[in-house]
């Protein structure tokens, strides 16, 4: 059954996990650290494993080789060749970060049931609790929802879908941002993150949704050198990456992961609304949130891409600017080094000069915003 019909069904029920809102969480040990399952990953890896079983994803990713490349960044290399033959198509504009919603092309209404892993809502009470068999209120609410990645590139690859039947476009504001980072909080573990890409970023479907998959390695942008540029009254501290192939901001904040989705939200509407792609890492259980500029679509449109990356078919999404790669030929995943694959990124970065001009916007931005507030 699809989901825009099992919601409008009498009776319909599916498994929900409910979330408390507030700072607390699960602490952190080092990545090099075995770490415990929160109830949230315990969850979600039953239902994904289930899945799997049933046969519902396009290729077994378990069975994909990977490999970690030597180096001083060490990037992270995953060969599933023919993906995106099995890839749904990108239906839309690729030089505007923000289009209406189009019900007529694919959209996260049109899954089937079966694709559902939980539903992902905030508890009436103080904790956290997973139920198996939950009513759907019949159509009386638009749920957020957690779903598989048919086409995983990862163990434990998911989407989450905030208010699912409200249809909105891929357009990040606080409140859905926030809910994304409660699904990092409630994971509790280092190896699991949250990426969000926006159109123009190559997002491939135009309809509200974040990724997320667990990867037991430490990404090459979490071990990225950083520069301090400003520490907030809120004690969000902003810093910018250095020695990295990819432009970005990178945003702290141990006291509230209110004030810190406040500043990154407030950043990326501000992107949004400048018409500048981007990328998004929630990293360390929404503690550590990393913001990637990028012009590779742009420039692809262009024809200023070298034909030998053309070739490689590789899209930096969020999760390739992170440096985990998603490589579809064989040759490419043989030949891979660090220098490659760094060159293949400083190819997608945004140039020195519009990043320093879309950072002074954003701190001037964030500043005089909470200066009102």
């Amino acid at each position: 059954m699809l989901l825009s019909n099992l919601f409008l069904t009498p009776g319909a029920k599916l498994p929900l996990y409910t979330f408390s809102k507030g700072n607390a969480g699960y602490a952190l040990n080092s990545f090099a650290e075995k770490q415990p399952c929160s109830p949230f990953l315990d969850a979600l890896f039953k239902a994904w494993e289930e899945r799997k079983t049933r046969g519902l994803f396009h290729h077994d990713i378990t069975n994909c080789p990977m490999k970690i490349l030597q180096g001083e960044l060490g990037f992270i290399t995953t060969l599933v060749e023919g993906r995106d033959q099995k890839k749904r198509p990108t239906e839309f504009k690729i030089d505007q970060v923000l289009q209406p919603f189009n019900n007529e092309k694919f959209n996260f209404t049109k899954v089937a049931e079966k694709e559902v892993i939980f539903l992902f809502e905030q508890g009436k009470t103080s904790g956290t609790g997973y139920f198996e068999c939950s009513s759907t209120t019949d159509g009386c609410y638009s749920p957020n929802a957690i779903l598989i990645n048919v086409s995983p590139i990862c163990y434990g690859h998911v989407l989450l879908i905030p208010h699912l039947l409200d249809c909105l476009p891929q357009r990040i504001d606080h409140d859905s941002f926030y809910l994304a980072i409660c699904v990092a909080k409630e994971a509790g573990s280092r190896y699991f993150r949250v990426g969000y890409n926006s159109l123009g970023g190559f997002a491939t479907i135009n309809h509200l949704h974040f990724q997320a998959y667990y990867l037991e390695a430490e990404f090459p942008v979490e071990k990225a050198e950083t520069k301090e540029i400003q520490t907030l009254e809120s004690k969000v501290k902003i810093s910018e990456l250095t020695s990295y192939p990819i432009r970005g901001l990178v945003f702290e904040g141990e006291a509230s992961l209110d004030d810190l989705c406040g500043v990154v939200s407030l950043s990326t509407v501000l992107l949004q609304k400048e018409n500048t792609p981007f990328n998004v890492l929630i990293s360390e259980s929404g503690k550590r949130i990393f913001l990637l500029l990028q012009c590779y679509a742009k420039k692809l449109a262009l024809g200023q891409v070298r034909q030998e990356l053309v070739e490689t078919q590789i899209n930096p999404a969020v999760w390739e600017l992170s440096g985990h790669l998603v490589l579809k030929r064989r040759k490419d995943y043989e030949e891979a080094t660090e220098m490659t694959i760094s060159n293949f990124l400083a190819e997608a970065a945004l140039p020195e000069n519009q990043f320093q001009e879309v950072k002074k916007h954003i701190l001037s931005s964030v500043v005089q915003r909470i200066c009102k507030s």
